[in-house]
């Protein structure tokens, strides 16, 4: 069910709007997801892009109780993502790259999922 990853130092959060949202930083291999810290004892994991993965990635998103995701993806990985989260009845949102990129500190895959997050 996802493999938990290390966050590592954590920034200042913004203004909550959405309690129940969460942050996938798509890829051809793996997809890397953050949801808020109160959900989840975990809340960064990392999915492969099999789809039984993102099934699973779509059902621990269920289970903590998120409703809404902003992902943002360079190619089209992200559509089988896109159809499996909707079709489950999640607001999904894909976002520019561009325009979400400015992750403050060190670029990793695991801070822009977080930085989604919290934009989100």
């Amino acid at each position: 069910m996802g493999e938990p990853i290390s966050a590592g130092k954590r920034r200042a959060r913004l203004k909550v709007i959405n309690p129940r949202s969460a942050g996938i930083d798509v890829g051809s291999r793996f997809h890397d997801v953050a949801v808020p810290v109160e959900l989840d004892p975990n809340p960064v994991r990392k999915f492969s892009s099999f789809t039984k993965d993102l099934i699973a990635l779509a059902e621990w998103l269920l289970a903590v109780g998120i409703s809404t995701i902003a992902m943002e993806s360079t190619g089209i990985y992200w559509v089988p993502l896109y159809e499996i989260l909707s079709g489950k009845g999640i607001d999904v949102f894909l976002v520019n790259a561009r325009h979400a990129k400015n992750v403050p500190g060190r670029k990793t895959d695991i801070n822009d999922a977080q930085w989604l997050q919290q934009l989100h």
